[in-house]
C-alpha cells in the first residue's frame, strides 16, 4: 500500500481506491502448458468440461479473496509456442462467456493479440492484460482506446535467445543486460504509457506492470521487486506477478509446484514496496497474507 493520490478506477462495475488495499488478480490458464502446471487443457479433455473447470476454479478463487479473475489462453513460459489468434480466442472466449453469466465480479483477458481482445470483451471481460504492452499487435491499442477499458502495461525484453531450459525448475532468461536495471525499466515503461495515451487511452485506466520474470535474471527479477516502490514516479497502479516464477525456484531450488512459499514471500515484499494488485495462483494463501501484510501496514 501506499499514500500517493491515484484516481479510482473502475473495472467492470466495481471501484478500484488504490492504496487503501492491495487487490488480487486470480490466474486461470486455458492452456495446455502453462509454466506453472496448472493449465487446464489436458489431452482427451472435451472443451465444454475445460469450461466447465475454469468457471469452477474462477468461481472458487473469488470465494478464497480473489478481487479480479485473468484468463489467458497463451502460455508466456520462456520457450513456449506461439498461439495462433483463432486457437487463443477459441480458448479464452468460452470461458470468459461462461464466466461472466456466472459472476460480475471483474474479468480480465490476458492476450496481446487485437483479435482476442475485441471477442473477449464482446464477451464480457472487462480490462486487457498485454505482457508486450500494446507493441505486439499494433491494432490492440485502438481496440483498448475505444472500449474505454483499463489496461496492464508489461515492461518485457524476453528473447529466445535469452532463454535457458532445465527440467526440473522450468525456463529462465540469462545474460540480459540493462544499463541500470531501475532507471531502465521506469524510463521504458514510461514510453509505453505515453503511446498508449497518445493512442487515445486515458491515464487513469492504465496500469503499469514492471514485468517480473519476462526477460530479467534471477538477480534482476530479486532487485526488481525489491524496489517495485520506484515505480511510483510514474504515478500509476502497480501490478505485479511472481507467483510460483522461475526467480523463485531458482532461488530455492525448487519445482513449480513447490513454490508456495517463495511467493508468499515475494508476495509480502511486494505489497510493502507499494503493489497494488498482485496476480497469483494460489488466491486463499496469498489473499490472506495481502490482508495481513495491509494490516500491519495501516497500524503505521
Amino acid at each position: 500500500m501506499n499514500n500517493l493520490n491515484y484516481p479510482a478506477c473502475r473495472i467492470g462495475n466495481r471501484e478500484f481506491r488504490w492504496g487503501e488495499r492491495t487487490y488480487v488478480m486470480g490466474i486461470v490458464n486455458a492452456t495446455p502448458d502453462s509454466f506453472s502446471g496448472e493449465g487446464l487443457l489436458r489431452e482427451g479433455l472435451e472443451p465444454e468440461r475445460m469450461v466447465e473447470q475454469a468457471v469452477a476454479q474462477a468461481l472458487g478463487f473469488l470465494e478464497d479473496g480473489a478481487d479480479i479473475i485473468d484468463i489467458g489462453g497463451e502460455s508466456t513460459r520462456p520457450g513456449a509456442a506461439v498461439v495462433d489468434e483463432e486457437t487463443e480466442r477459441q480458448r479464452v472466449v468460452p470461458v470468459i462467456r461462461a464466466l461472466r453469466a456466472r459472476t460480475d465480479a471483474p474479468i480480465s483477458v490476458d492476450t496481446y493479440k487485437a483479435g482476442v481482445a475485441r471477442a473477449a470483451l464482446e464477451a464480457g471481460a472487462d480490462m486487457v492484460n498485454d505482457v508486450w504492452a500494446l507493441q505486439m499487435d499494433p491494432h490492440l491499442a485502438s481496440v483498448v482506446a475505444e472500449r474505454g477499458v483499463p489496461v496492464v502495461l508489461m515492461h518485457n525484453h524476453s528473447k529466445p535467445r535469452n532463454a535457458a531450459m532445465q527440467e526440473r525448475l522450468g525456463g529462465r532468461y540469462v545474460g540480459v543486460h540493462y544499463e541500470d536495471l531501475i532507471p531502465d525499466v521506469i524510463r521504458e515503461l514510461g514510453e509505453l504509457v505515453a503511446a498508449a495515451e497518445r493512442a487515445g487511452i486515458a491515464r487513469e485506466r492504465i496500469i503499469i506492470d514492471p514485468g517480473i520474470g519476462f526477460g530479467k535474471t534471477v538477480e534482476q527479477n530479486l532487485q526488481l521487486l525489491n524496489h517495485t516502490d520506484a515505480l511510483y514516479a510514474l504515478g500509476l497502479p502497480i501490478l505485479i506477478g511472481p507467483s510460483r516464477k522461475s526467480f523463485i525456484g531458482y532461488t530455492l531450488d525448487l519445482p513449480p509446484d513447490q513454490r508456495v512459499e517463495g511467493t508468499a514471500a515475494a508476495v509480502a515484499v511486494g505489497v510493502v514496496r507499494g503493489a497494488h494488485i498482485v496476480r497469483v495462483h494460489d488466491v486463499r494463501v496469498m489473499a490472506r497474507i495481502c490482508q495481513m501484510v495491509d494490516a500491519i501496514l495501516r497500524a503505521g
